[in-house]
């Protein structure tokens, strides 16, 4: 991995979505939120288009304008509803989509990563799901190819619930599909699909050694992070919660390897309203560390 010096490119920390924090301090709209964040010195925002595509050309494009004067890097987050395992066309239909329709707001908005759910098997075998995702994707590649939109990354997301597609293994294979994919790692659904695990450090390396075997050293040095302390049970993932509350995975070891591999991932904090707050608790712990390396080197 590179080494630390003055022009090294830093992780980029940030929150999804508009914490309580913003809303208290008298904020109504996203536009502000470039702004408000740079203030913290945060640097990274995901836009959530969870419940469908809504932002129109103009405010998506003030969002953009005022995210560029800032330096805030921006993703979107794709609807809940797309399901690429589905054996139901019109839904593929549907699925694709909205896929399209979140390309297009993130060319409108500047943003250069969008983030999205694989599906769910259903009654099939998910090795059939897994072909019918990669069939369906590769046909959404092609138009988004025509439509001049490939330069944006598409980010299969790893999920937290076991009936879903989006293992580790599952969004790697999805990502071998073509260039411009990207696996989003979501640490908080893996402790959660895993009833606990990834709360030490050789757990999380663990994860950026298969990616780079997988899918090259810069895939591995540049993820997609989403990050939270998240409530499971059996079936996974049932509630998401702050970094006050008692629950994994714990974020510490995870920056230290982020720190001490000088990888330079997008790290999403999905905390339940301290989003931004959270941001900066795994920022701050990653510049010390930095600091530390650089003054001990």
């Amino acid at each position: 991995m590179k080494e630390l010096g003055e022009t090294m490119e830093l992780a980029k920390f940030g929150p999804a979505g508009n914490p309580d924090a913003f809303y208290e301090a008298g904020f109504k709209a996203s536009v502000d939120i470039p702004g408000w964040l740079s203030r913290l010195r945060l640097a990274a925002y995901e836009y959530q288009c969870g419940r469908g595509v809504n932002v129109g050309e103009k405010t998506a494009g003030a969002i953009g304008k005022a995210a560029a004067e800032q330096n805030i890097a921006l993703s979107i987050h794709a609807p809940y509803y797309i399901n690429l395992a589905t054996e139901d066309e019109s839904l593929a239909a549907n699925t694709e989509n909205h896929i399209l329709k979140s390309l297009q707001a993130a060319r409108w908005m500047g943003a250069d990563r969008v983030i999205f759910h694989m599906g769910s098997p259903g009654k099939s075998s998910r090795q059939a799901a897994m072909d019918r995702a990669k069939h369906r994707l590769s046909g959404v590649l092609d138009k988004i190819e025509r439509l001049g939109l490939s330069d944006i990354i598409l980010a299969p997301e790893t999920m937290g619930k076991v009936n879903q597609l989006g293992s580790l293994e599952e969004v790697v294979q999805l990502c071998k599909l073509a260039p411009n994919l990207l696996p989003a790692v979501d640490f908080g659904h893996l402790h959660a699909v895993t009833r606990g695990k990834y709360t030490d450090r050789q757990e999380f390396e663990a994860v950026f050694d298969y990616v780079q075997a997988e899918l090259g050293e810069a895939a591995a040095c540049s993820l997609h992070i989403h990050f939270s302390r998240i409530e499971y049970t059996k079936a996974g993932e049932k509630r998401h919660w702050t970094f006050a509350d008692e629950y994994g995975p714990p974020h510490e070891p995870f920056i230290a390897v982020i720190a001490d591999r000088k990888l330079q991932p997008r790290i999403i904090c999905e905390s339940a309203g301290t989003q931004a707050r959270d941001a900066l608790i795994m920022q701050e712990l990653y510049l010390r560390l930095l600091n530390k390396d650089s003054v001990a080197g």
